[in-house]
Parts: C-alpha cells; sequence; structure tokens
C-alpha cells in the first residue's frame, strides 16, 4: 500500500504533517542515497527515511548597522529576515547557503542597496559543476526573469537584463569541478542559468539541468560591502569533494 511521502515521514519522526512537508521541500530527506525532493510524492508505506535537521542560524559578523549571517541552504531568506527582525540587503536562493547580510537600520539599508546598485560591492561564491573549466571566463548574457510561485529564469537577448558573471576554475575531479563565481550584477538565478547555459550545471541544480545531488552546491562564500569583509567557510559537502 502507498501513501504520501510526507504522511508517511511525520508518522516516522512522530512530528506534524506540515512540518514532515517544509523537511521535504526545504531538501533535508533522503531515502537510500537520493534526495526527496517532492512531498506527496507517492510511496510504499515500509519506506525508511533519512532526516537531516535544518543546521542552526549563525551569526559571521555583526556591528550596531548590520549583521552577516552563514544562511543554512533549505532556509528562505525572507524567513531568516522575518526571525532575525532585521531588513534583507540581498537575498539568496532557498538551496544557496552562505553568506547573508541584513541590515539594522534604514539609514544603512539604503546605503548598501546604493553600494550594490553602483556595483561597489564584492560577492564571491563557490560552485561545483559538472565539466570542467580551463581557465577564467566571462559570461555575459541577459537574463530575464519569470515571476510566479517559483520564479525561474532564461537568458533573453531581448528582454533580459544585463547580467554579468566572472568564473575561475579552482580544483577538478574526474568530471567535476569546483568555480569561483564573482558577480557584478545580481539577476535571479544569474549563476545557475550562466553555468547551465555554457554547459556547466551545478551539481544538484534539478531546475536548469543539474544532476541529482545531495544539494544545490552553490554557496556564499565572501562579501566586502561598506568597508566590511565578511567570509564564510565551505560547507561540509563541498569539502567531502574538494577539501577544506
Amino acid at each position: 500500500m502507498n501513501e504520501k511521502a510526507y504522511k508517511l515521514l511525520a508518522l516516522q519522526e512522530a512530528i506534524g504533517n506540515g512540518e514532515a512537508k517544509r523537511l521535504i521541500d526545504d531538501g533535508y530527506v533522503y531515502v537510500g542515497d537520493r534526495r526527496l525532493t517532492i512531498a506527496r510524492s507517492e510511496l510504499s508505506a515500509d519506506t525508511t527515511f533519512k532526516v537531516e535537521r535544518p543546521k542552526r542560524i549563525r551569526a559571521l559578523y555583526e556591528d550596531k548597522e548590520m549583521i552577516a549571517i552563514d544562511k543554512p541552504r533549505g532556509a528562505e531568506s525572507y524567513s531568516v529576515e522575518k526571525r532575525l527582525g532585521f531588513k534583507l540587503i540581498h537575498r539568496l536562493d532557498k538551496e544557496t547557503s552562505g553568506v547573508l547580510c541584513l541590515a539594522k537600520t534604514d539609514e544603512f539599508l539604503l546605503r548598501a542597496i546604493d553600494e550594490f546598485r553602483r556595483r561597489k560591492t564584492t560577492k564571491r561564491y563557490l560552485a561545483v559543476v559538472s565539466g570542467t573549466l580551463a581557465e577564467e571566463r566571462v559570461i555575459n548574457l541577459p537574463v530575464l526573469t519569470f515571476k510566479g510561485a517559483r520564479a525561474r529564469s532564461a537568458i533573453d537577448e531581448k528582454r533580459g537584463r544585463e547580467a554579468i558573471t566572472i568564473i575561475k576554475p579552482l580544483q577538478i575531479e574526474g568530471r567535476r569541478s569546483l568555480l569561483e563565481v564573482a558577480i557584478p550584477t545580481g539577476r535571479a538565478h544569474q549563476i545557475r542559468i550562466h553555468l547551465a547555459h555554457i554547459g556547466l550545471p551545478i551539481l544538484g541544480d534539478l531546475v536548469y539541468g543539474g544532476k541529482p545531488y545531495k544539494r544545490l552546491m552553490l554557496h556564499s562564500v565572501y562579501i566586502a560591502l561598506l568597508g566590511r569583509e565578511i567570509s564564510a567557510e565551505r560547507p561540509s559537502e563541498f569539502a567531502a569533494l574538494f577539501g577544506a
């Protein structure tokens, strides 16, 4: 007999259906070594789940004007904003981990937003991709974002907004590469769609053609903003593939 995955998980973990669904939607539930992605999928009643509990939110930097946290993958940026009570300066995709900055005052928020607008900030990411890259490359392709229940982006030469992504190879293991990624612009899903477009989809990015993996292998590792420099360590999933 089959049953919906989130209901089976709720029974196994003795939690509510809502919490079980959120754990699956946020990518913390596995069947064997495969991440479960659809909470309403029908599974056998004897299915056994493996659950990774979300990590707590950890501050990387804080002063009287701002706080920077190491956002766990699976956490919504707006949920973090609501939980901490400060205002987002920028956003990270739900499945992207790493440095996320929030303002404590309206005055600082306006200054920070202006720095982003004038491209005076520095943002660097780590990405694990399928494929290899021999040398640094600049991708300059306009990105158009379609709004909806879940945003999705595409390369669109006519209607898209300017999007620049600078990628540099750091390590190669077999047919996988660890890239450092810098983005002077900040369009929705910019890194993901640019890398997919040139044949280097991010591992775990099922939306843009990446191979299934434990998580989306994209991590915000560094931000320089208004005289502050903030870094986050590599997550364990990155270290397992390429070391610390």
